[in-house]
């Protein structure tokens, strides 16, 4: 099992996305990469400086990183600053988050191969991990309590897979 965080916007359809795919064997939303261990939704709304985050656990014998990266990129504006869909501010900021260095080649090479689709630089942060809080409980699978609730990501990419 490996574990990594990403950061794609809303949290909310982020989430919805990735536990649709084989191979994801659980998400939980929360608050990564900020100046503080714990944080709230209401700082992190008033620019705590946290990220809006999905914590993705997955087996890579049957969905590799550098897949799981591919539906990634699918679901964000990677030349985006600070904004997916009509989210705006820094906690909707992409980044790739990891914590065993023995990622880091597949990440790059993922990111690599989307770099090369713009001609201006990616606005997605590649980092080792600093902190992650989970957020709030009713933020966790918000869009299946909430099925009409927001999401920058379409509908239609949401049922891309079945589990």
């Amino acid at each position: 099992m490996q574990t990594i965080y990403l950061a794609g916007g809303c949290f909310w359809g982020a989430q919805k996305f990735f536990d649709q795919f084989e191979g994801v064997t659980a998400t939980c939303v929360g608050y990564a990469n900020g100046p503080t261990d714990q944080t709230t939704y209401k700082d992190v709304c008033a620019d705590s400086g946290h990220a809006e985050t999905v914590r993705v656990e997955f087996d890579e014998s049957v969905l590799p990183l550098s897949r799981l990266l591919e539906y990634y990129f699918m679901v964000i504006d990677p030349v985006s600053v600070n904004r997916q869909g009509h989210d705006e501010g820094i906690q909707y900021r992409t980044g790739i988050y990891y914590t065993d260095d023995g990622l880091l080649p597949a990440i790059e090479k993922a990111f690599a191969a989307e770099q090369a689709k713009y001609a201006q630089k990616l606005a997605v942060e590649v980092k080792r991990l600093e902190n992650f809080c989970p957020a709030e409980e009713y933020h966790q699978k918000y869009l299946d309590k909430n099925p009409t609730g927001y999401c920058h990501v379409p509908k239609e990419l949401l049922r891309l897979k079945g589990k």
